[in-house]
């Protein structure tokens, strides 16, 4: 039998997404050309004799920080040790100071035999939201060509590195995918994303600098899925996001743990209500 560890090509990137989906991680119909504009060599597989049995993402954004995401390992092929050779051969080649991950609860004790500590808890909140929005504040405009190098720059603070070509693509054109952005004599103060997912909608980001900037756009957002389900990942340690979420009728549905390995960075959790994606950080 042979295996080969390798990059990922681009269409094996919607291959793993696939997976996801079968797993419940209810990626968005269109998060692969974004994803891989953020960084095309970050994503990586096992092939044995021409078959993908295993994948993983370490998405660099520069040169001192990296995201792992999409540790998946086909049901069939587990229990072979194909994950933990895949982990090992693309850790051990990291070059970045610091890698992020969102792993699932189940799993923190493994990851930490790999030097990653536990940061927080995020926590996915999922339903229908309850609103009586009337009408969109004259401050929420969609992010179009001429507000772009704005909203790029306004979410240098979000993540430890800039991820210009990530957001460009994010909130560039799609089908599926539409960016909000609340705008005040012309500085931008909160933006957010809404995608159309395997199973309803999800927002990430939501970034705003007060609470009612963020309520205001999660309206805004939320209106577009119509009677279909939103689901909103909050980092814990934001109590006004938990608020946010619960206002509007949603409940927790799932739980992951950020860890990092490497120094932590300081992000500004509490303008953060909601995490862009648990596969990117």
């Amino acid at each position: 039998m042979t295996r080969l560890i390798r990059n990922a090509e681009r269409h094996e990137l919607s291959t793993i997404m696939d997976w996801a989906a079968a797993e419940g991680w209810n990626p968005g119909l269109d998060d692969a050309p974004a994803f891989w504009a953020a960084d095309a060599e970050g994503y990586h597989v096992i092939e044995e004799d021409g078959v993908l049995v295993a994948a993983i993402s370490l998405v660099r954004y520069r040169r001192r920080y990296g995201f792992l995401g999409f540790y998946i390992v086909r049901p069939e092929w587990r229990r072979q040790g194909l994950g933990w050779a895949l982990w090992q051969s693309v850790l051990d080649k990291a070059s970045t100071p610091t890698i992020g991950l969102d792993g699932v609860v189940a799993q923190q004790e493994n990851y930490r035999k790999s030097g990653f500590v536990y940061a927080h808890a995020n926590y996915r909140y999922g339903g229908a939201p309850r609103s009586d929005l009337t009408a969109v504040s004259p401050d929420i405009i969609p992010i179009d060509a001429a507000l772009i190098d704005r909203v790029a720059a306004y979410d240098i603070d979000f993540n430890p590195e800039p991820r210009e070509k990530f957001i460009r693509a994010w909130v560039g054109h799609s089908n599926s995918r539409e960016g909000l952005a609340f705008v005040q004599h012309g500085t931008v103060a909160g933006f957010g994303v809404i995608r159309a997912c395997r199973e309803g909608y999800k927002i990430g980001p939501l970034f705003a600098e007060t609470d009612v900037i963020a309520d205001q756009l999660f309206e805004a957002l939320a209106v577009r899925a119509g009677d279909r389900p939103v689901f909103l990942d909050i980092p814990g340690p934001n109590k006004a996001a938990q608020a946010l979420c619960e206002r509007h009728g949603m409940a927790p549905v799932f739980e992951t743990a950020r860890m990092y390995r490497g120094p932590a960075p300081a992000l500004p959790l509490d303008r953060i209500y909601g995490i862009t994606t648990f596969e990117l950080g």
